[in-house]
């Protein structure tokens, strides 16, 4: 992970405090090109009822549009958190390249455990146990207290 990587992972920080703002999960992912431009960028859209309005769905569904099997392979996605199942296999199905991102489904379900919530509905499985063939790398150290506090505030959120 370089500084270029730690630059996308911030903005999907960012994006992942517009979703908290709209009253839905913290996260924000980005896609990023081979020559470095951002093509498309989503927060989480749970809050419309639709379970799987995950950012990652959504890049992979534009990417599948929208560019060529060669430039999904070559193009990275940052994410605030470690793609879940049904995104790691959505990414993996679109031929995308490259997943870097900020914090771990591993650190994710540890807070969300310390804080009393319920289990998901689905196991927090790495990556690389739904798609063994993708480059993947995090998380990053630098945004790990700012993504524990969104998700403590979305807990609160929660809690009322």
């Amino acid at each position: 992970m370089n500084e270029t990587d730690h630059k996308h992972l911030v903005r999907c920080a960012e994006l992942a405090e517009a979703a908290l703002s709209s009253n839905n999960d913290p996260f924000g992912s980005i896609l990023v090109s081979a020559s470095g431009e951002v093509l498309f960028e989503e927060h989480n859209w749970e809050s419309t009822g639709d379970a799987t309005r995950h950012p990652e769905i959504d890049i992979a569904k534009w990417a599948a549009a929208n560019l060529s099997p060669a430039d999904r392979a070559t193009a990275t996605v940052y994410t605030s958190g470690e793609h879940c199942p049904m995104c790691a296999a959505a990414h993996a199905w679109v031929g995308l390249g490259r997943i870097v991102y900020a914090v771990s489904s591993a650190q994710l379900t540890a807070w969300r455990t310390a804080m009393g919530d319920g289990p998901s509905p689905v196991n927090g499985l790495p990556i690389n146990a739904i798609a063994p063939g993708l480059p993947v790398e995090g998380p990053d150290p630098a945004l790990e207290e700012r993504m524990h506090e969104l998700h403590r505030r979305r807990h609160a959120m929660r809690r009322g």
